[in-house]
């Protein structure tokens, strides 16, 4: 284990990558969590897939919804517009992204391509491949397979059979560069792993758990109108704020690169954001582990957006913190009842 700017990059035995959430633990354990995202370089012997990432069965994959983004905003507070385009190809993807209108720069360095980044954001609006549902893993790779990393996240399925796309299922992110994720923390406030299987590295800035909400207030702040149309704007995915902002209000910040073939741990309540320096091919996921409960009970929930993700807490902590449930259980009946209440007073009708 070794830090990169504070931010703690781990490089395990293949012993040690054996069992997933025992390594999160360690990592933990180590105080990884404490800067919302940590690095973890997996031993040589891992190998998530056997067939090269160029065949005909990856190439063939259709993106059904990438997504244009355009940027707008000035002096580093800018706000991400995503405007969906029609389907394509992965290798249709790849051939534009290495177009000469879409192509990585010339750079000298990574601080070089950084500056590059965010002098010219608001140029050549990308177009970015998220969130398509599947994994490039094998089925047969036993240990940090991201699509059956055998969390406590899966009881969400075991008990209730549920499949929460990208939450508890896997998703495949096809980069370009420019491409960009906004500040946000994962829904439910949960975990989450990013692993680039090829191309580009990602450059991650994160903000500690703990200045969590001194960021939010900040954001708040620069977004007024927003924040006023949804409490939880930040969770709309669309702040982007320079690190110059963050270091003028005083908000410490770290960032890291992943390479190729480096997985990215997020840690619930860390906010995270970042870019692609250029074409590849990432998977991600969530998932959870029992210091992740608290968290989870804290979640908010943006109400404007119909793919809003929310998770029946009673599910986590009636397995995993049965002494408390009798009381969560009993707040929870009451603060329904407090709204049925405000409901019928208002409307003279009850919730359905």
């Amino acid at each position: 284990m070794s830090k990169n700017n504070e931010i703690m990059v781990f490089r395990p035995t293949w012993e040690e990558f054996q069992h997933f959430s025992n390594y999160i633990e360690h990592m933990e354990s180590q105080g990884a969590h404490k800067l919302g995202i940590a690095k973890v370089v997996p031993p040589a012997e891992w190998k998530p897939r056997k067939q090269g990432y160029f065949e005909d069965d990856v190439m063939n994959m259709i993106i059904p919804a990438p997504i244009r983004q355009r940027i707008k905003g000035q002096q580093g507070l800018y706000q991400a517009k995503n405007i969906q385009v029609k389907p394509m190809t992965v290798a249709s993807y790849k051939t534009l992204a290495e177009s000469t209108h879409y192509r990585t720069p010339n750079y000298v360095d990574y601080a070089d391509l950084e500056k590059n980044y965010w002098e010219n954001i608001k140029l050549n609006s990308p177009i970015y491949g998220a969130d398509v549902s599947g994994s490039l893993t094998d089925k047969d790779v036993n240990t940090w397979n991201i699509n059956n990393l055998g969390t406590i996240l899966d009881f969400v399925n075991k008990d209730h059979g549920v499949n929460i796309e990208g939450v508890n299922t896997a998703y495949l992110y096809f980069g370009m560069w420019k491409s960009t994720f906004a500040w946000h923390v994962e829904d439910m406030n949960l975990y989450s792993i990013n692993y680039i299987h090829t191309g580009y590295p990602k450059t991650w800035y994160a903000i500690s758990p703990k200045d969590g909400n001194r960021f939010s207030r900040l954001a708040k702040s620069f977004y007024p109108s927003d924040f006023e149309e949804c409490r939880v704007y930040l969770n709309h995915k669309e702040v982007i704020i320079s690190p110059h902002q963050l270091r003028e209000h005083g908000i410490p910040f770290d960032k890291i690169t992943q390479e190729s073939g480096e997985f990215i741990i997020t840690f619930p309540y860390g906010f995270h954001a970042g870019f692609n320096h250029g074409f590849n091919m990432a998977e991600s996921t969530n998932f959870a582990s029992s210091r992740w409960i608290d968290y989870g009970l804290k979640a908010e929930y943006c109400e404007c957006q119909p793919d809003t993700v929310k998770i029946d807490m009673d599910i986590f902590v009636k397995h995993l913190q049965p002494k408390k449930y009798k009381k969560y259980h009993n707040r929870k009946i009451t603060m329904i009842q407090l709204a049925e209440a405000a409901v019928h007073a208002k409307w003279g009708c009850t919730l359905i």
